[in-house]
């Protein structure tokens, strides 16, 4: 089960295709965060990024598992001095991507195990253009295949998502309108987030049925597998 702590530190964990706005969403949440609740909040930025920039090229199969400790381990540092840690990817992608390019799925038990510590994971949609950006990403091919991967994972796993979509400042409220309820459980030191969400609650119409275009974890994952067992 994922760690459900009913205070900080909170880790909100971004995961998602190449090219979904992964790092200006999350560098967008903990700046709101930060403002509308009084919380300590920061991001951490993919490991990924900066070892391609440093080597000048991908790793190799040899070199992803210590990616993925130092994603996990920046994570951590950061979660030592703030209330909420808003993560860039996390071991998790590292372990999709291993598999996606190597074939070898042996870095799946330790992510899905790290990923339990994260509060809450938001998974970035495909409704973005993709844009060429630094030497770790493929192409707009790889992104359906990706995108299948990372909620094979987390479903197989056991693990609640959910989807953020949109564009421009909408994304980053489709964010915040999963995050809010997390935080409302605790005491804070400002009521903005709270408020808001109050608001938009109280005109939002019942709903129950099942598609594949919402932000309801059970309905993705419903989506999801009735997908799957079709093919």
């Amino acid at each position: 089960m994922a760690d459900r702590r009913a205070g900080p530190p909170w880790r909100i964990a971004i995961v998602g295709a190449e090219s979904t706005g992964k790092s200006t969403l999350a560098a967008a949440l903990a700046e709101r965060l930060a403002a509308d609740t009084g919380w300590r909040a920061t991001w951490v930025p993919e490991v990924l990024r900066e070892w391609c920039e440093r080597a000048g090229r991908t790793p190799r199969i040899d070199e992803q598992a210590a990616i993925a400790q130092a994603q996990a381990e920046r994570i951590e540092a950061a979660a030592g001095s703030h209330d909420i840690v808003v993560c860039d990817t996390t071991p998790l992608m590292t372990a999709v991507y291993h598999a996606h390019v190597f074939g070898d799925h042996s870095l799946h038990a330790m992510a899905a195990a790290w990923q339990r510590r994260c509060q809450l994971t938001l998974l970035t949609a495909l409704d973005l253009p993709w844009q060429a950006d630094g030497l770790q990403r493929d192409g707009p091919h790889v992104r359906e295949p990706v995108d299948a991967a990372i909620r094979g994972l987390l479903i197989e796993s056991g693990l609640p998502f959910v989807v953020v979509r949109g564009t421009g400042p909408a994304r980053l409220e489709h964010a915040l309108d999963a995050v809010t309820p997390m935080l409302a459980r605790v005491p804070h030191p400002r009521a903005g987030l709270f408020t808001r969400l109050a608001e938009r609650e109280a005109a939002q119409p019942a709903w129950g049925w099942v598609c594949d275009s919402c932000d309801s974890p059970d309905c993705e994952h419903a989506a999801w597998l009735q997908r799957r067992r079709a093919r």
